[in-house]
């Protein structure tokens, strides 16, 4: 599960991973261990306060700290820490990273990179932001430690200048899990190498494949951030010959059937490693039917990839006719024949 609002643009993420080259050089990041005394001091005191309001669902707080600009979309930040809730539940909360972004001198809103370096050089965690207005903004990361589900939090504050007095503003938030059943990103990153070394040579590997992507989907909160560790695991998954990434569309012979399958993509809608498969439908449309379907196309799949029987824990049917999707079904392995 992903609840995210976004911060002027979230659709699937708050802010989408791309690189933007140009507006970087007008921009500066300040990492934690970097900041000015009275910067830290600020940052992790309404950090802290909005991680703990979103972890305790507490509302009012929330709301009375959101920036003028997203009054607007009060109910869709609401509703991203309503469904996050579970995933903190039982936990404590524990600020893990603050970043400090200035790009007040930026002419015009524009697709931002920032650069957040430590000390010494060594590390470098990049930002991507899509149409951010200039100003200056904070990304705070923040877990649960001890919940279940292992939540983990991310803020995104923006600098009212306007506000009296001026303060720091709620402007994006996103709640994801930290684990499937138990086992976190570095989990599932170790068993896609794992994947990797027993089908050597790496050809046609889907459960690797997507055991990586699990892995990234766990390891942070937001999608705008890149670090060095993403990019190696990035460059690992990279190496899987014939991956998924290239099948599509992927053509399944079923008998005197045949099916088309246009995209399969990690799923955590049920809060476990569940893939979706989005298929072209013959265009039934009586209940029965549509199941039968389904199981069909899904039986289909796992005779032709069966390591991603053992590697997830189920599949979601997604059916396509003429652009329009129907209701759909999610079927743990065990009921897949």
């Amino acid at each position: 599960m992903h609840p995210c609002w976004r911060i002027w643009n979230c659709a699937a993420t708050i802010l989408a991973l791309v690189a933007w080259p140009s507006q970087s050089r007008a921009t500066s990041c300040t990492t934690q261990g970097e900041l000015q005394p009275q910067d830290r001091d600020a940052l992790t005191s309404i950090g802290g306060r909005l991680a703990t309001a979103a972890a305790g669902q507490d509302y009012g707080t929330l709301q009375a700290a959101l920036l003028p600009a997203e009054a607007a979309e009060w109910s869709g930040i609401h509703d991203s820490v309503e469904l996050g809730g579970p995933l903190m539940k039982g936990g404590r909360v524990r600020l893990r990273n603050i970043y400090l972004l200035d790009s007040s001198t930026l002419a015009a809103p524009g697709d931002t990179q920032f650069f957040c370096s430590n000390a010494s050089g060594s590390l470098t965690v990049t930002m991507n932001m899509r149409a951010l207005p200039p100003g200056r903004y904070a990304v705070v990361l923040a877990d649960a430690a001890g919940a279940e589900l292992a939540g983990q939090l991310g803020i995104v504050l923006a600098w009212d200048a306007t506000g009296a007095p001026p303060a720091w503003k709620l402007a994006g938030l996103s709640v994801r899990q930290g684990s499937f059943d138990g086992h976190d990103g570095v989990w599932y990153w170790s068993r896609a190498r794992e994947l990797m070394k027993a089908d050597q040579p790496v050809t046609n590997n889907w459960p690797a494949w997507f055991s990586y992507e699990a892995a990234r989907y766990l390891l942070l909160p937001f999608d705008f951030i890149s670090s060095p560790n993403l990019e190696k695991l990035s460059q690992e998954q990279a190496q899987i010959k014939n991956s998924p990434q290239d099948a599509f569309p992927y053509t399944l012979q079923d008998g005197d059937r045949t099916w088309k399958i246009d995209a399969v993509r990690l799923d955590a809608s049920l809060r476990q490693a569940d893939l979706a498969v989005v298929y072209e439908s013959t265009g039934v449309t009586d209940s029965a039917a549509v199941r039968t379907e389904a199981g069909a196309v899904l039986s289909a799949l796992l005779k032709a990839q069966p390591g991603l029987r053992s590697s997830f824990h189920g599949l979601w049917a997604v059916a396509m006719k003429d652009g329009k999707r129907t209701p759909e079904i999610e079927l743990p392995m065990a009921q897949i024949p």
